[in-house]
């Protein structure tokens, strides 16, 4: 299929039509852009100000916790690891 045949011709330069003065988020003509520059804005002035609780406003908790056992089990396994070539210089 062509593009002049079923299909209608999209200008890849069209633009969004501008945000009319006044005009509050959400509201019809709003570009997406603008909709989603506002909602990160207001996000950010209700975040939480201590550094837990804005970790923990970015990354789930059990995300967090998985996290710290996978790096404290990693380092376990590599310290086993470890241990097994030092013990095994030392048989030679």
């Amino acid at each position: 299929m062509s593009q002049g045949e079923n299909m209608p011709y999209v200008s890849e330069t069209a633009k969004p039509a501008a945000k009319p003065a006044g005009t509050p988020a959400g509201t019809p003509g709003t570009p997406w852009a603008a909709v989603e520059v506002e909602a990160v804005e207001a996000a950010e002035a209700s975040a939480p100000t201590g550094v837990r609780s804005r970790i923990e406003s970015k990354f789930p908790r059990g995300l967090v916790i998985r996290l710290i056992a996978y790096l404290f089990v990693g380092h376990l396994f590599a310290f086993f690891v470890y241990l097994l070539f030092v013990l095994g210089a030392e048989n030679q």
